[in-house]
Order: C-alpha cells, then sequence, then structure tokens
C-alpha cells in the first residue's frame, strides 16, 4: 500500500507497539492520554513480513507513531539487524514516526504477567506464544508511555 496521506490521520492519542521476531510480530495498541495499553494482535512472519495486515491495522487504528522493541546491545545481531531494518521500512511505508525501546525480557515479563493471571483464574490454558508476542508487544507500549518526555501536550 505504501505512504498515503491517511495514515495517522487519528487525534495523535494512539500508538501501535510491535515486539519483532524472526517467526512472529507481536502487536499492541497505546493510548498516550490514558497512557494504557492493550494487546491487539500476533502476526506471522513468512518470507515477507506481513504487510498486508500491517496496512489494515494502521488504517483501523490510525496511530500518530510506532514503537519497536529494539533488542540490547549484547543480543542477537541477526535480530537487532532485522529490527532495524523494520524500523526503517515502517518509516518510509507510512511516514510516522517510530521510536524505538529496549525490549530486554518483555517475553519474559509477559510469560510472568500471563502466569499470574492464569494462577489467579483471569486466564485458562496454555500461554502460546502468540499470546506471549502480542502482551510482550503490550510492555513494549507501556514502557514507551512510561517514559516522561514522552507525554501527551496539549497542542499536540
Amino acid at each position: 500500500m505504501g505512504a498515503r496521506a491517511a495514515w495517522g490521520t487519528g487525534d495523535g492519542q494512539v500508538l501501535l507497539a510491535f515486539d519483532y521476531g524472526l517467526s512472529r510480530i507481536g502487536v499492541a495498541s497505546g493510548n498516550q492520554l490514558t497512557r494504557t495499553a492493550s494487546p491487539l494482535a500476533t502476526l506471522g512472519v513468512g518470507r515477507e513480513l506481513p504487510w498486508e495486515e500491517i496496512d489494515r491495522l494502521i488504517e483501523e487504528w490510525r496511530p500518530s507513531r510506532l514503537v519497536v522493541g529494539m533488542p540490547p546491545h549484547d543480543g542477537a545481531a541477526e535480530v537487532a539487524a532485522r529490527v532495524r531494518s523494520f524500523v526503517a521500512q515502517l518509516r518510509r511505508r507510512y511516514a510516522l514516526e517510530v521510536d524505538t525501546v529496549d525490549e530486554s525480557l518483555t517475553s519474559h515479563a509477559a510469560y510472568a504477567t500471563l502466569t499470574e493471571h492464569r494462577r489467579a483464574g483471569a486466564g485458562k490454558g496454555r500461554i502460546g506464544k502468540e499470546r506471549l508476542d502480542r502482551h510482550a508487544a503490550c510492555l513494549i507500549a507501556e514502557q514507551w508511555l512510561g517514559e516522561p518526555d514522552h507525554e501527551l501536550r496539549a497542542d499536540q
């Protein structure tokens, strides 16, 4: 689909966060006004990135910015290189602001949270990788929203 004027024409409060993986991409939405995030989807990655599905999410949510979890510097170099490429492609394709945050341990934290919810009776069954990925994206959004220099200002 490519960059269009319609991308990002929302109210400036919504962001989409991505937990990029070699086989799956978790996606979450975040609201800059309420400073909350919700898991949305897990997209399968094949030979190509799932651009049609990402296009659909961008069209539906009309975010003002995108946030991508970046692996730590001492992490897997291949994954970090692919994440940097993904970030560059997002910027070109949607002409939106794209920020990165350190995604260290987001999958572990998401697993711990989901396990606790299951123990408390809020969830049942096995914690699948797809569910884990979208919850990790939610933590990425929450991390970005929690940084003081990302507060929504009245002039935005």
